[in-house]
């Protein structure tokens, strides 16, 4: 973390200078009759998206709740490795990490072959492969996730807090240009106590609904939850238990001979645990609420499974049942298919509001979250003039796509699940030793670090792919281990990618004297500094950092004890900020004591070296030789406004 650019500030600096503007704060009970976005909904993807907004204090951004406050008891709690990288570019990855439960492994068991009513353990496999990421697959209440969201909306200059008991009632979107730079109306209902039957109407230039399932700006768009129901209900209980069963602790997928599956997710904090429970199958449009099923349907139905081990339920914090489903809308956006292209969208939606799909995959939350990281950054282009707003119809393309993988991957893993164990009475069953191969084949999908992004405007072509292999363009950023030059810091390179709105490009230097004159290295650095196509002189404005927009840093082949910091080029030790002091962050070298060295971790060819262009969601745009200087201005021309 830097600080003090602008001056010496005592206290904790997680928390910004509030704005000096005191209209721009975003604390008030009330809220203003316009706003650049509102956010409807206090979900994963509503909070991501707020406090990737908050970065953005010249953005006017509201966030309304109709709950009468913040989530305490969360229903998701599983934490992808993906997940963790984007934790990281918003600042707490390690506070998730010291209170999470770590999953390191998964124990599979099935029917006893002596002893069938039994269920005994086949097999025993390690959750995350080895290198996947830096980052641990973690369980924690989906409610400190939200806690840690709202610190850093709170820390940041606007001070953005949620305002709760609002419905929405009314959402109207002005196609006719009429209505100027604010064409979203919405009507809000305060619903807090001394307030009901007050009314709220905001105008706002664009409106997000992450309200879940039953999403109201879904509804107002007129688009529907579209696809099927396995006709299965299950159950889900988070409980503190005495039992004898041995892997308690582990995450466990128990599948017996006929009275069902039980999923064991442990919790954080050492004693608590969810268990997810099969329960019956349901007749065609049937509902599970019909069954008017009790937490002692679920606590039975888990003994009988765990058989011949005990399970003691002594307390239930928390349990639920459900149907399993997949369902999706055919878009994300206000755009009808015919008028695409003929207008721009105004109005989104994201998480369960978009896609619905049973838990036990764990990615319900996670991609919800990733939704709005994907939209975040877009709207902050184009809120600050960055990009036009064309820019904005890649979040629903982009995670329509992706949403539909999800849906297609549950489908198979539920199914499997829910299947009875194969037999000489169930022909058609599965066999637990393809359930457990199936995990471990879709490992990476799980993880959440398997998301590819096709070719289009902000992804390459994969032309030059074979420059950098281990840096698949269109997936995110897989980070690897390095030591800054400047102070000999060991670091990952892909932590100094934070949640800021800014591209990365990182230029990876070939087998030459990085001091070299002669050197591509130095000569790209002699173009973005100076050439007029340079991206970082076209689309800076005057007065800003010479990062502001695009964040230019280096990753040499040398030892860093090899390497004079003073011979570097000047480009890669900018002068920022009113005093004009020097950012000696920028330029990196191989960690060499045994980590690993990045260059052959992640493929990158030695001889010519290369750029890695990154989005400002942490997802590789595109590889170009160090050389390919014009098709590096040609592919920023596409995405950003000139602004010199």
């Amino acid at each position: 973390m830097q600080f003090h650019l602008n001056g010496f500030q005592t206290g904790d600096p997680r928390i910004a200078a509030p704005a000096k503007d005191a209209s721009a704060l975003a604390n008030t009970d009330a809220l203003p009759d316009e706003v650049d976005v509102l956010i409807v909904g206090c979900g994963p993807a509503g909070l991501t998206l707020a406090a990737q907004l908050a970065a953005f204090p010249e953005i006017s951004t509201r966030i309304v709740e109709r709950k009468p406050g913040p989530l305490e008891l969360g229903q998701a709690d599983g934490i992808a490795c993906r997940t963790m990288e984007m934790f990281q570019a918003f600042g707490f990855a390690d506070r998730v990490e010291k209170e999470a439960y770590w999953v390191n492994e998964t124990a599979f068991w099935k029917p006893d072959p002596n002893r069938p009513e039994t269920i005994a353990r086949s097999g025993r496999v390690q959750d995350v492969e080895d290198g996947l990421s830096e980052f641990p697959h973690v369980i924690l209440n989906q409610a400190r996730v939200h806690d840690f969201y709202l610190e850093v909306m709170r820390n940041a200059p606007n001070r953005l807090e949620p305002n709760y008991s609002r419905r929405l009632d009314g959402l109207e979107i002005d196609t006719t240009g009429s209505a100027g730079s604010h064409p979203v109306t919405v009507r809000l209902e305060r619903t807090e106590p001394g307030q009901e039957g007050a009314w709220e109407t905001v105008r706002a230039r664009y409106v997000v609904g992450c309200d879940g399932a039953r999403s109201a700006v879904r509804k107002a768009l007129g688009r529907e939850l579209k696809g099927d129901s396995a006709n299965q209900a299950w159950g889900v209980m988070d409980v503190l238990a005495v039992t004898d069963f041995p892997d308690i602790r582990l995450k466990a997928l128990i599948q017996s001979a006929s009275e069902g599956s039980i999923l064991i997710i442990p919790r954080e904090g050492g004693y608590l645990a969810r268990i997810y429970v099969e329960l019956d199958k349901l007749n065609p449009d049937e509902r599970v609420a019909n069954r008017n099923l009790t937490v002692d349907h679920l606590i039975a139905a888990a003994q009988r499974i765990l058989s011949p081990y005990s399970l003691d339920v002594k307390e239930v914090a928390w349990w639920s049942v459900y149907e399993i489903g997949q369902r999706i809308c055919d878009k994300f956006d206000d755009l009808p298919d015919e008028t695409s292209g003929s207008r721009l969208p105004h109005v989104f939606i994201a998480g369960d509001a978009c896609h619905t799909h049973s838990p036990k995959a764990g990615q319900g939350m996670n991609v919800s979250m990733q939704d709005t990281f994907n939209l975040g950054w877009k709207l902050a282009h184009v809120l600050k003039g960055l990009s036009g707003p064309e820019l904005l119809a890649s979040y629903s393309a982009e995670r329509q796509a992706i949403a539909q993988n999800l849906i297609d991957f549950d489908r198979d893993w539920s199914r499997m699940v829910s299947a009875p164990v194969k037999s000489e009475d169930n022909p058609d069953g599965v066999e637990p030793a393809e359930v457990q191969k199936y995990f471990i084949q879709h490992g990476r999908y799980t993880a959440g670090t398997a998301t590819r992004y096709q070719p289009s405007l902000l992804t390459g072509d994969g032309t030059h792919q074979h420059l950098a292999e281990g840096f698949p363009i269109g997936m995110r950023l897989h980070s690897a281990p390095v030591v800054r030059l400047a102070d000999a810091k060991p670091l990952h390179l892909g932590h100094t990618a934070k949640a800021d709105g800014r591209w990365r490009i990182f230029a990876f230097a070939g087998s030459g004297n990085p001091a070299s004159k002669d050197c591509a290295l130095w000569q790209l650095c002699d173009f973005f500094a100076d050439a007029e196509e340079s991206p970082v002189l076209r689309h800076t404005a005057g007065g800003e950092d010479a990062d502001a927009v695009i964040d230019v840093r280096a990753v040499l082949q040398q030892p860093h004890r090899d390497v004079a910091l003073k011979d570097m080029h000047p480009f890669l030790k900018p002068a920022k900020g009113r005093y004009g002091l020097t950012d000696y962050e920028k330029i990196f070298c191989p960690d060499l004591t045994g980590r690993g060295d990045i260059f052959d971790m992640r493929g990158i060819d030695r001889d010519t070296g290369c750029m890695v262009v990154v989005r400002p969601d942490q997802y590789v745009a595109d590889i170009l030789p160090l050389d390919a200087h014009r098709d590096l201005a040609a592919f920023f021309d596409r995405i950003l406004l000139r602004r010199t």
